[in-house]
């Protein structure tokens, strides 16, 4: 019998948050950004930290990200899809919920940003609908980040 599909977008408890933390490698390999998995976005931005589930209601892919409504800012902080989940479309379903939320608090643009050698980030964010500029300094002396701006695509909602 074959896998239920995904279940839409829905908040991230701090359970999720928990087990997302202990099993980092599972979306992000052998990379380790547990410094970016900061415990705020589920205590304090709780609006846009969210989940998808698969059908063991293990979390299958998640986005951090925050709404800064007086400035008409949506901010993606960083969205992850379990690496056995890849390729179904969650991390665009992700941010079709945030944009959806983001647009509620009166947002009217969404910004992120990626390492200038992530380039499936880059070209993710492209089919989104995002433009995008290389800041060479973004993160400091050095660190040169790309910087996604704009509005989504119309239909993202």
């Amino acid at each position: 019998m074959g896998a239920l599909a995904p279940v839409d977008p829905e908040p991230m408890t701090k359970d999720d948050f928990d087990a997302i933390t202990r099993n980092l490698a599972a979306f992000w390999g052998e990379r380790d950004p547990v410094d970016l998995h900061h415990p705020m976005f589920v205590h304090e931005f709780v609006d846009g930290a969210l989940v998808i589930r698969d059908a063991q209601a293990a979390v299958a892919a998640y986005l951090f990200g925050f709404f800064v409504p007086d400035r008409g800012l949506a901010y993606v902080h960083l969205v992850a899809v379990r690496e056995d989940q890849r390729g179904k479309g969650l991390a665009r379903q992700l941010y079709a919920r945030f944009w959806m939320l983001a647009r509620e608090r009166g947002c009217t643009s969404m910004k992120a940003i990626a390492r200038p050698e992530n380039t499936t980030s880059i070209a993710f964010h492209h089919a989104l609908g995002l433009d995008s500029t290389e800041a060479p300094d973004y993160s400091g002396p050095g660190r040169a980040r790309i910087v996604f701006s704009g509005q989504p695509i119309p239909g993202l909602t």
